[in-house]
């Protein structure tokens, strides 16, 4: 646009062609709604009292900036008004986006299901193995009363020594089993059921750590079950050891009975019954009864039939009278009389032992005879029951009275020379129904009997 163009745009231009029109001046609009042009080319935007002043490239700019984006905003409006295909993806995009987070979520969710519940299993197994173990630790402590409430008639019960306690043992690290008399105290795991609350991924730990943890669980069983089964082993092998010694020591008293030509139910029959008694409980098995339980059960049996021996046996006389080194004088049998120099019938043993030394009853029984007696001096008789009796020689004391009752090694009297004598010496006799019997027999089976 030129400047003489904008001087005289206000004033109607004539045209060649307007000839013979009539010529009507146009009234200028009033309010200056049309700025008068400067004296330059810019354009000037009055508005209550204020000018802006535009140059004609930034006018043109702005105007055409503004048609475009009029342009621009009408196409964007037509095509979404008739394109109902392209918000239909953007709905199902965000749809699609939508239910791939809520399947992220439901991943990690069944994840964190899946976690709780292998632990739970894990929990479940450890508790499972450590009730089977408690309740092995109860089974072992009953086991171990029952060992120590047996009497041990055979000596073969390993006895252990009492063991103390140390005050400052710590219960950090891996826990050790204790002595079986003992309760273990085992530390009780966390509570299952926050772990089945708790589903922060804080709460979950590292499947290395995880798997460490639970090896480290299975480790302590382990090692606890390896201790209760030398406990276990231990004690099968004290009762084993108790069984065969009661059965090596019941062949042995049989064997002595058997030797001595003694009729074994004869001999319990005489036996004084001790005062007892109370109601009839048979002894029975339970029906889960177990290996260690039968084998307890016979021994049990055994033990009465055992105490039932020993009180019958301790009516016949296999002891030796006299305490020390045993050294004979003269034998059971025939020999040359020691005052005559003839042959005669020695119905005894002489031991021989200094004046004083105490002379011992060889098995229970009554006294009945206790004084002078000829050529034994001072001599004692003890009846045991079932036609056995002994009888000592020559004493220098007699310390009991007819009729009294005498246990195995109680002291009847005193060794001394009184008699048909010829020095300090002990004369024991045997006898069976009130014939003599060689006292060797049953030295020599008293010995059998004890070198088991």
């Amino acid at each position: 646009m030129s400047k003489s163009s904008a001087q005289y745009s206000q004033y109607p231009q004539h045209h060649p062609h307007d000839h013979g029109r009539s010529f009507t001046r146009r009234s200028a609009p009033a309010a200056a709604a049309i700025p008068l042009p400067a004296a330059d080319d810019a354009y000037t935007i009055v508005h209550h009292g204020k000018q802006v002043r535009l140059g004609p490239v930034v006018f043109w700019i702005v105007v055409g900036t503004v048609v475009l984006l009029g342009l621009w905003s009408a196409a964007t409006a037509t095509y979404f008004a008739f394109r109902d295909d392209v918000l239909t993806r953007l709905i199902a995009r965000q749809a699609e986006m939508q239910y791939a987070y809520e399947d992220r979520i439901a991943e990690l969710r069944a994840k964190v299901d899946r976690t709780t519940s292998r632990q739970l299993l894990d929990q479940e197994q450890f508790d499972q193995k450590l009730d089977q173990i408690m309740k092995r630790q109860t089974a072992l402590e009953s086991r171990a009363t029952a060992l120590g409430a047996m009497p041990d008639v055979t000596g073969s019960i390993p006895r252990a020594a009492p063991q103390r306690s140390d005050a400052n043992q710590t219960t950090q690290g891996t826990p050790k089993p204790s002595p079986i008399s003992d309760t273990v105290i085992f530390v009780a795991p966390p509570d299952r059921e926050a772990r089945l609350e708790s589903r922060a991924p804080s709460a979950m730990a590292p499947p290395v750590n995880q798997f460490a943890k639970n090896q480290g669980f299975d480790n302590v069983l382990v090692r606890l079950t390896n201790s209760l089964d030398q406990v276990e082993r231990r004690q099968v092998a004290a009762l084993n050891a108790v069984e065969e010694g009661m059965d090596s020591r019941m062949r042995r008293m049989r064997g002595v009975v058997s030797d001595l030509g003694l009729n074994l139910a004869s001999l319990e029959a005489a036996v004084p019954r001790a005062p007892m008694g109370g109601p009839f409980v048979p002894v029975k098995l339970t029906a889960n009864a177990g290996p260690f339980e039968k084998q307890l059960y016979r021994i049990n049996v055994t033990r009465a039939e055992m105490d039932r021996l020993n009180r019958t046996l301790a009516q016949v006389p296999y002891r030796k009278p006299v305490v020390g080194e045993v050294e004979f004088t003269s034998g059971f049998g025939v020999r040359s009389d020691p005052f005559l120099g003839r042959p005669a019938m020695h119905t005894g043993l002489d031991f021989r032992a200094a004046t004083g030394d105490p002379a011992r009853v060889t098995a229970n029984g009554k006294v009945v005879s206790a004084g002078w007696s000829g050529g034994y001096g001072r001599m004692v008789e003890v009846d045991h029951g079932n036609g056995l009796s002994t009888r000592y020689g020559h004493l220098s004391e007699i310390n009991v009275k007819v009729g009294e009752i005498v246990k195995i090694g109680q002291v009847i009297g005193l060794v001394g020379s009184t008699g048909r004598s010829t020095g300090p010496h002990l004369h024991y006799e045997t006898r069976i129904d009130g014939e003599a019997v060689d006292p060797q027999k049953f030295l020599r089976a008293g010995v059998r009997l004890s070198a088991g």
